[in-house]
């Protein structure tokens, strides 16, 4: 008797063990099933919008936006009509992280959109939206803090189109009557075919060009604090090493590029052309000296400006007999660095390059640009001094003490 009970008393326990162990699988089973159909629905109307925007259809692109966020709908109409003015040959989006919170959700969602007959690889952008589920539908509700802002979330947006040049404007700033714009696209239409003469690698020779309003939303649309970019003229976004990395993307300051000389603007679009051009060659081994300096010399060239003129603060250098002992590090090109100390990391990068091609030839320093690149570093001030210390021994026959010292002589020859 005693022992039956027993049985009976282990087997309601075993059953009540059970019983808790299945029922967490079961509640983690359809959170899992909910996340997994929230996705699914998430995605369905961003599928929505992204073919509504291709098409043209601005009430399908709207569909898709949160009724309630009245807010949100009325900056979305103005998107939807920016991006109506883009020549875009694609667009979509993809879920990459969601966070869901009952009939409310968070995603991470990756943006891939391309221009046609400017960018041959998608660019990309991570959006942060907000979600919300009305009568069984997900819709978008807001955007994040934290999302990457593009030009098109700035104002109304224009687009010139130039011989080699696609001017995407924001408000149709700066200048009432465009005079700044149209500058910007000649200045680019004649950086393109100047870019082309002097780069020995294939490249789509085509520049996309935007213009925000202000320093400050140049600042945003590089995901920096407002004042990081007041006294830049011009940046050039996009990652290098590889041909099939995105488009890279030309952004110009109005407020620093406006009160540039012509001649200023043209060296300015010139040498960020260098760098759309040269993007997919320029790795992780290629210290800021090299490529900086190569784009400084291919804008200066045929402008006439003597080194002197060009190079005041190494000039004033070679007068108190203080020249720099080495080449520039990576650090000193630093944004937020001090205006001549940055000054003299910019002259003394072009200084070099310039001393190469004088030495050997333009074709001897395309060849060692190439070289740097190519060694790939792995990284880091020591893998980038690996790389070139290879390729000055491969291409110019020199030892970096050597090359420095020759470069130092030539700051004094050229600078006094």
């Amino acid at each position: 008797m005693g022992d039956g009970r027993r049985g009976w008393w282990m087997r309601w326990l075993g059953g009540l063990l059970l019983l808790a162990l299945v029922l967490p699988v079961r509640g983690a089973g359809g959170a899992y099933e909910d996340r997994r159909a929230a996705g699914a629905g998430i995605q369905r109307a961003l599928d929505g919008q992204a073919d509504a925007v291709l098409a043209g259809d601005r009430d399908g692109y709207l569909a898709a936006v949160d009724p309630a966020a009245r807010g949100y709908r009325a900056a979305q109409r103005a998107v939807f009509r920016n991006l109506s003015v883009l020549p875009l040959a694609q667009w979509s989006y993809r879920v990459e992280d969601l966070r869901l919170r009952g009939a409310r959700a968070e995603a991470d969602v990756r943006l891939r959109y391309r221009l046609r007959d400017y960018d041959r690889v998608p660019v990309t952008a991570v959006e942060k939206l907000d979600f919300a589920r009305r009568d069984g539908r997900w819709y978008v509700a807001a955007e994040r803090a934290g999302s990457a802002r593009q030009l098109w979330e700035q104002g109304r947006v224009s687009v010139l189109r130039g011989k080699h040049s696609l001017v995407l404007s924001a408000d149709g700033r700066p200048g009432a009557d465009g005079s700044m714009l149209r500058a910007v696209s000649a200045a680019a239409d004649r950086a393109v075919p100047a870019v082309s003469l002097s780069w020995p690698r294939p490249w789509p020779r085509r520049l996309v060009v935007e213009v925000p309003a202000t320093s400050k939303a140049l600042a945003e649309l590089l995901g920096a604090p407002g004042a990081s970019y007041e006294g830049i003229a011009a940046v050039t976004t996009g990652t290098g090493g590889g041909t099939s990395a995105p488009s890279a993307r030309v952004l110009v300051n109005p407020e620093a590029y406006g009160v540039l000389s012509g001649e200023g603007r043209q060296v300015v679009m010139t040498h960020e052309t260098v760098h759309v051009a040269s993007r997919p060659y320029t790795t992780d081994a290629t210290p800021l000296w090299l490529s900086e300096g190569l784009a400084d010399w291919v804008g200066y060239r045929g402008t006439g400006r003597p080194p002197s003129d060009a190079a005041p603060q190494l000039a004033r250098a070679v007068r108190e007999d203080a020249l720099p002992e080495g080449l520039p590090g990576d650090d000193e090109f630093r944004f937020d660095a001090a205006a001549d100390a940055l000054s003299r990391a910019y002259e003394g990068g072009w200084l070099a390059c310039r001393m190469i091609a004088d030495r050997w030839g333009d074709a001897r320093l395309m060849a060692f640009y190439l070289e740097v690149g190519a060694r790939r570093g792995g990284g880091g001030d020591e893998g980038r001094e690996r790389a070139v210390d290879a390729a000055l021994r491969d291409v110019l026959g020199l030892e970096r003490a050597e090359f420095v010292a020759l470069w130092r002589a030539y700051l004094r020859e050229e600078l006094a």
